[in-house]
């Protein structure tokens, strides 16, 4: 192999045909975010569903802003979600640079590690962009 081809696969692994590269595909994965508080449950066997219509994040490739819906579904277990913060924890969004897949997983992981319920869905459905909707969902357990 030459050294030009030995060059054009790093340059490959760098970036995609349309300049995508790993630090967009990690962009928001570790950023800081509010803590989501919880409290203790007094009831077992029920589940609750809550929706968040003002989703807002920064694309990490183009710099523009993401709108979406997230559904957040959950079966609680010793502690539930307190409203207000997972409120002030998603709209602290809007200063990320993260893709929706790395949103809506990254919002379960936080989710799970908070309240530690029975099972969680995180559903992110976002606003059609080039004529694209994306919706994405992550489970736990998966």
């Amino acid at each position: 192999m030459t050294g030009k081809g030995r060059k054009k696969r790093t340059q490959d692994k760098a970036a995609t045909r349309l300049g995508y590269n790993e630090r967009h595909a990690k962009s928001g994965i570790s950023a800081p975010l509010p803590d989501i508080e919880t409290f203790p449950n007094q009831y077992k066997g029920y589940e609750i569903t809550i929706v968040i219509p003002e989703y807002t994040a920064i694309c990490p490739k183009t710099n523009l802003p993401d709108f979406g819906t997230i559904t957040l579904h959950y079966k609680p277990d010793k502690y539930c979600l307190e409203l207000k913060a997972l409120k002030m924890y998603v709209h602290a969004y809007r200063n990320v640079g993260i893709f929706y897949e790395n949103a809506v997983n990254r919002i379960l992981q936080d989710v799970v590690r908070a309240c530690r319920p029975v099972r969680a869905t995180v559903t992110g459905e976002f606003a059609a962009r080039g004529g694209l909707r994306s919706v994405i969902e992550a489970k736990y357990p998966a």
